[in-house]
């Protein structure tokens, strides 16, 4: 599938690191570093702009290691960035540890997975058909 991208930034496109990733690492592209005290968060540039074919989406996720080993998360997660836009891709950080963390130019901050998707159209109805779950929620299946 090829995706039209604008790269303002002086990083290189993502890409992705194995033959089965779903993913791609998005880079911080900032001129100065960002420091994010414990519990704030920060909108980060990446420099990329794209143009998503009609039925697909852009998912913004937390990258594994930054939230295991700083506790850096993304407040929305996952993020979607819908076909029809075309800005700036920024990512929403968040420091959920205890101490500072730096953000520094070229750091992978976030993934990126494409996702084919659907919309629906509504049929209003009275009644749902039965299932074995029924309205169980939350923890209904027990520990």
């Amino acid at each position: 599938m090829n995706i039209r991208i604008i790269n303002k930034s002086s990083h290189a496109l993502p890409a992705y690191e194995t033959a089965a990733s779903a993913g791609m690492d998005l880079r911080a592209n900032i001129e100065e570093a960002v420091l994010l005290k414990p519990m704030e968060r920060r909108l980060i540039p990446t420099g990329l702009f794209i143009e998503l074919p009609v039925g697909y989406e852009a998912q913004i996720r937390p990258r594994s290691g930054l939230a295991y080993k700083h506790g850096i998360s993304i407040l929305n997660t996952p993020g979607t960035i819908d076909a029809d836009y075309r800005g700036e891709i920024k990512i929403l950080l968040i420091n959920f540890s205890d101490t500072e963390f730096i953000v520094n130019n070229g750091e992978r901050i976030a993934q990126m997975v494409i996702a084919c998707h659907e919309q629906v159209v509504w049929e209003q109805v009275e009644i749902l058909t039965d299932t074995v779950r029924g309205a169980g929620g939350y923890g209904h299946t027990g520990v």
